[in-house]
């Protein structure tokens, strides 16, 4: 038994230097009853050659997304495959836990049976409203469809479920939105996406693809799969230039909720402006305080809601951002969902994820998910990724602990040396050998000490 204890021990403690959670090491200020805490982040900052090793610190993993407590990064062209005299570059979705920050067990893709290896297949992965998710590849102008892939995220395989028609109009696409249910069974669904070009003054078009719930798959408006957007903001803009990012709007009822009628466009030499369906603006960063304007090279942005406030994300610097970098400022909006009336509650990460040139890529990821604490009150998970800097987890809500970790007296610190650490994995452990009940190594509260109590601890640990 003991060199079985002494085994699990040396595995635990190897596992523990692996997974050790960082944070960002911040106390954000509580604004109007509403706290946030990291809990925990991966990135160029905090995580030194941890991060910089790992695979997804690669500028061909550029976006990522998160679902059911589990982080998907896609990369594309990662792992060489070689099947006769071919070599396919396989994309690679690697995941995470939400709750820790540990490394779950890689996708590799395949499709219709072989390694998926298309050049920047996965430039854009995300999830439906229904927990589905999806990849896309990024397509150039001679390309006439943009196909779109549903992941099995159980075996990797892709089934594709629309190609995006292009219509007259074929321009390059990077990054997509897909709002409602891909797979047509419990909603109506809408992708879209926007030509996007590597100079200025870019291309004014929009890509949109809608299906009812059951119903087959037609161009987006009014039966045709583009329109040309004719108004702008500033007014002297007249298309969008290096990848531009889609993000649309929640309707705010029943009827409308996966319509996609509102959305966001966010560009390179622009903040996020705000569309309906008929490509006119609705609201922009006109009006709004221009501390709060963000630095326009990034693209991305989210809204979420808690406690029935609204909330904006956006990406406010690029890795050559003022003072810090890859940075996204949290804002409640105004009067009417307003952005000229934001008030802006934090910015995440308060001392950046990274400052290092991505190669030029301006997708700044972002994704919530909505939860309840033992209290009965609201909380909301906020993911952030920017892709060759790296990646965060933050709680919101009115009661998120917002303390430094395991303190004093509480479970896990089995030697009372106020901190729960290794050491105390170590005790419980003597405890089991010297066949000792003593109540404090009882961390679990079973009645006994035995090594489901080591696995407390050291889930304490990761989670601190």
């Amino acid at each position: 038994m003991k060199k079985s204890l002494l085994f699990i021990l040396l595995t635990l403690t190897a596992a523990l230097s692996a997974m050790a959670v960082k944070t960002d090491g911040q106390t954000y200020p509580e604004v109007n009853g509403i706290k946030i805490v990291n809990q925990w982040i991966f990135d160029r900052v905090h995580s030194g050659t941890d991060y910089t090793s790992n695979d997804i610190c690669n500028q061909r993993a550029r976006t990522a997304t998160m679902d059911q407590g589990i982080i998907y990064v896609a990369r594309s062209e990662e792992r060489a495959v070689i099947i006769g005299t071919d070599t396919i570059s396989q994309s690679i979705i690697h995941r995470f836990s939400a709750a820790d920050g540990s490394q779950l067990e890689d996708l590799p893709l395949t499709l219709d049976g072989a390694p998926y290896g298309r050049f920047l297949g996965v430039a854009s992965i995300g999830k439906d409203s229904f927990h589905h998710i999806w990849v896309a590849p990024m397509t150039s102008t001679v390309q006439q469809y943009v196909p779109v892939y549903l992941v099995n995220t159980e075996t990797g395989e892709l089934t594709l479920v629309v190609e995006l028609d292009k219509g007259d109009a074929p321009q390059r696409t990077d990054y997509l939105d897909v709002m409602g249910d891909i797979t047509l069974e419990q909603a109506e669904c809408n992708i879209m996406t926007v030509s996007g070009s590597t100079a200025d003054p870019g291309f004014p078009t929009l890509y949109r693809m809608h299906a009812d719930q059951g119903g087959e798959w037609e161009g987006g408006f009014e039966g045709d799969p583009y329109m040309d957007i004719i108004n702008f903001y500033p007014e002297t803009k007249t298309g969008f230039s290096l990848a531009p990012v889609i993000k649309m709007i929640e309707g705010p009822d029943e009827e409308s909720r996966y319509s996609g009628e509102m959305f966001y466009i966010d560009c390179f030499d622009t903040a996020p402006v705000i569309y309906d369906f008929s490509g006119s603006v609705i609201d922009s960063f006109e009006d709004t305080d221009p501390s709060l304007w963000p630095q326009p090279q990034p693209n991305g942005c989210i809204e979420f809601k808690l406690e029935d406030r609204n909330f904006f994300v956006y990406v406010n610097a690029d890795m050559n951002g003022n003072g810090h970098g890859c940075q996204a400022n949290i804002c409640e909006l105004g009067d009417g969902f307003s952005l000229g009336g934001m008030t802006k509650y934090w910015k995440i990460p308060a001392d950046s994820l990274g400052k290092v040139n991505d190669s030029g890529l301006r997708v700044h990821c972002f994704a919530v998910e909505y939860g309840v604490d033992d209290e009965g009150y609201e909380e909301v998970t906020l993911f952030t990724f920017k892709a060759y800097n790296g990646m965060a987890v933050y709680k919101i809500g009115r009661n998120v602990d917002a303390g430094a970790g395991p303190q004093p007296g509480v479970p896990g610190d089995v030697n009372g040396d106020g901190e729960v650490s290794i050491a105390d994995v170590n005790a419980v452990i003597d405890m089991i050998l010297s066949g000792v009940q003593d109540s404090a190594g009882d961390v679990n509260r079973d009645g006994e000490v035995g090594i489901a109590d080591v696995n407390t601890v050291i889930d304490i640990i990761l989670q601190s």
